[in-house]
């Protein structure tokens, strides 16, 4: 724990370092920002809109905005938050832009199976996976995968910040514009429909464990 502490504080120091050396016109000292932050914030985006080139979208414009607001951060705050609070507002706003482009068409063909739903079922606890295993958690990545995409933008985000990214409810709210008390409920709701959604599929995997005809 000390030694997760202290590479934390480490990393933080180096992030300070590298924001004093860009606002001084060093270019190479926020590509290092950059390299080091941009596979959290892209994981984050990932979740949150369901495909690749919606997140590289979000992962672009997150630090192209860091880097025009630069001189706004406040140097005791941490960039790596920051970035990801930037990146998580910008995200909100691509997924609700394409919630409003998909009701003005009809649905496109099946989503892609790989991303965020494999990322689900990596979720799935086991030592060694079985071909049955993986098949139970390809199952389950597509009902959650469903089941996410039932979700508001707000609602995503929050799951996604507090449960995936391990956000406090301060940053949740920053990030949604609301209050914690509005954030703990959003959070809140999130787990309560996502819980009534793979519900069927969880007494379905128990009721067919029971009868011995579980995969």
């Amino acid at each position: 724990m000390r030694r997760m502490r202290q590479s934390v504080e480490a990393t933080g120091d180096s992030d300070a370092i590298a924001v004093e050396r860009t606002l001084a016109g060093d270019r190479d000292a926020f590509r290092a920002l950059v390299e080091r932050h941009s596979r959290n914030v892209f994981r984050l985006a990932y979740r949150m809109t369901g495909n690749q080139h919606d997140a590289e979208e979000v992962v672009q414009e997150a630090f192209l905005r860091a880097y025009q607001k630069l001189g706004q951060f406040a140097a005791r705050a941490n960039f790596g938050t920051w970035v990801y609070r930037i990146a998580a507002n910008y995200a909100i706003d691509r997924m609700r832009q394409r919630k409003s482009e998909d009701a003005q068409r009809e649905p496109a063909g099946r989503p892609s199976d790989d991303g965020i739903e494999r990322d689900v079922a990596s979720l799935v606890p086991d030592g060694a996976p079985s071909p049955e295993r993986l098949a139970q958690s390809e199952q389950l990545a597509v009902h959650m995968r469903r089941a996410l995409n039932e979700l508001t933008p707000a609602e995503r985000t929050a799951f996604v910040m507090r449960h995936w990214g391990g956000s406090g409810i301060e940053e949740i709210a920053e990030a949604l514009k609301s209050s914690t008390s509005a954030a703990k409920n959003t959070v809140f709701r999130s787990v309560q429909k996502l819980r009534r959604s793979l519900e069927p599929f969880v007494e379905r995997r128990g009721q067919a464990k029971a009868m011995g005809t579980e995969l």
